[in-house]
């Protein structure tokens, strides 16, 4: 594996976001979407709109000249972590997750927050095994599915 840098996201990078996040799409949420709720996201246009806005404030992982990873924060709430498939298994997620931590950290938050979805145990699994600890369960509002979100926190602590 080549070296992973982790720096913040130019606009070069918005293409190869995008398409991170539609492969982690088409792997983890499709799946268990309803027909209507599929038609809905897709064509809504909001990866793009999202990617977008938020862009300036992204962090990305990247191997060699390939983006591998994403991390999107704000204040103490991480709203997105995702890693290409390609990459995932390397300790990559981990990577990106200690870096939005540590500038948490540094920024003077005592905590850090996330949700997830309860299907999806891959991310529930990966975020328990550092040091995440489930807080609480609300409707998913993102997806209008039916689905039930996973409210998730950490204490942080100074290195």
């Amino acid at each position: 594996m080549s070296t992973i840098t982790i720096r913040p996201a130019l606009p070069g990078d918005a293409d190869a976001i995008v398409r991170i996040l539609g492969q982690t799409y088409e792997a983890t949420w499709k799946p268990v979407l309803t027909p209507a709720a599929i038609a809905r996201f897709e064509s809504s246009g909001s990866t793009l709109r999202y990617v977008g806005e938020r862009l300036c404030a992204m962090h990305v992982a990247v191997s060699g000249a390939e983006i591998a990873g994403v991390i999107d924060w704000s204040r103490d709430f991480i709203d997105a972590l995702h890693v290409s498939p390609r990459y995932q298994g390397q300790g990559i997620g981990g990577r990106l997750l200690r870096y939005a931590e540590a500038a948490m950290v540094a920024a003077g938050h005592a905590q850090s927050r996330l949700e997830t979805d309860t299907f999806n145990l891959q991310a529930r699994g990966f975020y328990g095994s550092h040091g995440y600890q489930e807080t609480g369960f609300c409707p998913d509002e993102e997806w209008h599915s039916g689905l039930t979100t996973v409210q998730m926190a950490k204490q942080l602590t100074s290195a």
